[in-house]
C-alpha cells in the first residue's frame, strides 16, 4: 500500500508537470506532505519532502523536455540565459535550506505559490500570434528574475517552473507553448544543483524518490502530448487555479 500511495503521487504530479512545462513540486510537495498520513503511514518531514521533490523534478523534467524536443517550442537563448541565472540560485537555496527550520521551509513554498497565483490570474495581452522565431525578451531583466526563482525553489526542492510560467507569460511575454517547453528546461537545468545540494546536506530519502520518479518518468511524456492538443488558455487556467487550491491549503495550515 505505501508503494501503490507514492506511485499514484508520482503519476499525479508528473502528469501535471508535463502537461503544464513544470517540474511537478508545485503538486507534489502537498501531496507528499498531506497524502501519506492519510493512508495511516509516517508523515514526511518538510526537508524530507523538499528533498525527495528535487531528485524527482531532475528525473520528470528531462522527459518533458524530450517530449517537446521537435516542434521549434524550445528557445536556446531563454534557456541559456534563465538557466544559468537559476542554476547559481538553486544552488544557494538548496544548500541554505539545511539550515531552516520545518515551518520556514513551509512558509517559503506557500510565499511562493501564492505570488505564482497572483500572477497567473493577472489578465494577460495575447500574444500566442507571435510567430515563434520573432519572439523577444529582456534577457538582463530575464535573469536577474530567474535568479530570484531559484534560491526560493531551491529552498523547497522545486525546479522553479510553477514561477517561471507566470514570469514568461506576463512579464517576458513568451507564447505559451515556448513557455512551457522553454520552463521545463530551465527546470531542468535549476534541478541539477537542486538535487546536488540536497543530495550533499542529507535531506533525500532514496526509496520514496525511487518510487515517485519511476511513477513520473511514466506520466510526464503523456502529460507532454496532451498538452499539445489542449487549447492555451485553459491550460493557463488549469495552473493558476491548481496554484491556489495549493498556496490556500499550505497558508491554512501554517496559520
Amino acid at each position: 500500500m505505501y508503494i501503490l500511495v507514492l506511485f499514484a503521487i508520482g503519476l499525479t504530479g508528473s502528469f501535471v508537470s508535463g502537461m503544464l512545462g513544470i517540474g511537478g513540486a508545485i503538486v507534489k510537495y502537498p501531496l507528499l506532505l498531506y497524502v501519506p498520513p492519510l493512508f495511516g503511514f509516517t508523515a514526511f518531514t518538510a526537508h524530507e519532502v523538499s528533498g525527495i521533490s528535487a531528485l524527482d523534478v531532475f528525473f520528470v523534467s528531462i522527459a518533458g523536455v524530450l517530449a517537446f524536443k521537435n516542434g521549434g517550442y524550445l528557445n536556446k537563448k531563454l534557456i541559456a540565459i534563465m538557466g544559468t541565472a537559476v542554476l547559481f540560485g538553486t544552488l544557494i537555496g538548496s544548500f541554505g535550506s539545511d539550515h531552516l527550520s520545518e515551518a520556514t521551509v513551509n512558509i517559503v513554498y506557500g510565499v511562493l505559490a501564492l505570488l505564482a497565483a497572483i500572477m497567473m490570474l493577472i489578465p494577460k495581452k495575447q500574444i500566442d500570434d507571435i510567430p515563434l522565431d520573432q519572439v523577444k525578451f529582456n534577457a538582463p531583466f530575464a535573469a536577474i528574475l530567474a535568479f530570484f526563482v531559484g534560491i526560493g525553489s531551491g529552498i523547497v526542492g522545486a525546479g522553479g517552473g510553477f514561477l517561471l510560467i507566470p514570469i514568461m507569460l506576463l512579464i517576458l511575454r513568451i507564447p505559451t507553448r515556448m513557455t512551457i517547453a522553454s520552463s521545463l528546461a530551465v527546470t531542468f537545468i535549476s534541478s541539477i544543483a537542486g538535487s546536488f545540494g540536497k543530495i550533499v546536506t542529507g535531506q533525500i530519502d532514496y526509496l520514496p524518490a525511487v518510487i515517485v520518479i519511476i511513477a513520473g518518468l511514466i506520466a510526464a511524456p503523456i502529460g507532454a502530448k496532451v498538452s499539445k492538443k489542449m487549447n492555451t488558455k485553459l491550460l493557463q487556467l488549469f495552473l493558476a487555479v491548481l496554484i491556489l487550491v495549493t498556496a490556500i491549503k499550505i497558508w491554512a495550515d501554517i496559520l
